[in-house]
């Protein structure tokens, strides 16, 4: 299937599909590679209207899970989450994109990669 730009709302609907399963997102920000896989419980937005600066995100993405998170490329280390909960920062501009596999966020900070682990 071919890659598809989606609005919010499109990209939300089709995320909240995985509820219940297997994830694994894969964050790739500037020179730094993690991957997180965790059991899907719940998505949920927020927002932050008491930012002290402009890397706080004004709307985050979180998704609602326990899991691992593996950071590093070359000498990876391997730890649980510190909450049941990841955070992905979201902005007005960013780019939501779908191939029936997987899901890409583009934002200023970096590129988001989400999938089902089979």
């Amino acid at each position: 299937m071919e890659q598809k730009f989606l609005s919010i709302e499109e990209f939300n609907d089709l995320l909240q599909q995985w509820n219940g399963q297997t994830v694994k997102v894969t964050k790739h920000e500037m020179d730094d590679l993690d991957q997180t896989v965790l059991h899907l419980r719940d998505v949920s937005y927020a927002r932050n209207t008491r930012r002290i600066d402009d890397y706080e995100p004004m709307h985050s993405l979180h998704l609602n899970g326990d899991g691992d998170i593996t950071t590093g490329v070359t000498n990876s280390t391997h730890q649980p989450l510190p909450t049941s909960m990841y955070e992905i920062p979201l902005q007005d501009d960013s780019l939501y994109e779908y191939d029936g596999q997987k899901f890409l966020i583009s934002t200023d900070r970096g590129v988001y990669k989400i999938e089902v682990v089979e």
